[in-house]
């Protein structure tokens, strides 16, 4: 027996499953002739914990509205048939954690991919749609081709992303370009940070030579030429100073994979001459093993 109205509301349809198809013709709501309805289990708890995270997270405030709004990035490189069902459980669940309006933003780096994107996602049947979720979408389509340096380092960030959305472009190598000058401009932490940044963004081996080689162009705030050097040191370096120097060389040492012992971090660690280390350091991007460093040409 039910105990409630609101319990009867909805257990009469399990006392007979086929009422759906008898009661909402009639009500003006099409469904379509059933040859089977089956009653399934209402708990929908997941026994096994089921990790889904959304790529990027913010809650937006405005003005003139009271809590203001969720934004969920999500990057996507390809169309992935997973994906909407994964999105539509993002938005659902955000929106009965929060009770926030959720939107989301899906950048993607190719127009296919885009257009894919931006696809309705509808949940129902044909005779009804149950839910229907709108991506916005970011791509080249609608994202700017920053070319003027100017403009770039007027927004660092809008033309780094520019520089990726891009990436599959003809034009890319002006984009990049336009980027490595505006960086050469800038502070160099800021510009060391934006660089790899850059760098690891683009992936593709050519358009990450052609980002190195362009760096290499601007001299006066990447003394470097795209070296390994240049890579273990990229960011946060600060030249004319002895323990820098020091982690330089350990750290160029550990990204081409050669193992450092104590002894030889406590030597490097200890020096206080900068010319030394200095030769050190560019001895650690050829030497076999990490003692090579300390080793004359005439003891070779």
């Amino acid at each position: 027996m039910v105990s409630t109205p609101h319990e009867a509301m909805h257990r009469i349809f399990r006392e007979d499953p086929h009422l759906f198809a008898r009661v909402l013709p009639r009500a003006g709501i099409p469904f379509p002739e059933a040859t089977s309805i089956e009653p399934l289990d209402t708990d929908l708890t997941e026994i096994r914990p089921v990790e889904r995270r959304v790529d990027s997270l913010f809650r937006v405030h405005t003005e003139g509205e009271e809590g203001g709004f969720l934004l969920a990035v999500e990057a996507q490189g390809r169309p992935d048939a997973d994906k909407p069902s994964s999105w539509t459980y993002y938005l659902a669940h955000l929106y009965a954690k929060y009770r926030l309006p959720p939107i989301l933003l899906v950048v993607c780096r190719d127009k296919t991919t885009a257009a894919w994107a931006a696809e309705p996602i509808r949940i129902g049947r044909r005779v009804h749609t149950s839910m229907v979720v709108f991506p916005l979408v970011l791509g080249p389509g609608n994202l700017p081709a920053i070319t003027d340096p100017v403009e770039a380092a007027g927004d660092l960030a809008l033309a780094v992303l520019s520089a990726l959305a891009h990436a599959k472009d003809p034009g890319h190598p002006a984009i990049l370009d336009a980027l490595a000058a505006a960086l050469s401009g800038v502070d160099r932490e800021q510009a060391y940070s934006w660089a790899e940044f850059t760098e690891t963004g683009l992936g593709d081996a050519r358009a990450r030579t052609l980002w190195r080689e362009l760096l290499s162009m601007y001299t006066l705030r990447f003394p470097g030429s795209g070296t390994i050097i240049e890579e273990a040191i990229l960011k946060g370096r600060e030249e004319g100073r002895e323990k820098a120097r020091a982690e330089d060389i350990l750290r160029v040492l550990r990204v081409r994979g050669i193992e450092v012992s104590d002894a030889v971090r406590e030597r490097v660690g200890c020096c206080d001459d900068l010319e030394v280390l200095g030769t050190w350091l560019d001895r650690a991007v050829t030497v076999g093993s990490a003692d090579e460093l300390f080793v004359e040409p005439s003891e070779a």
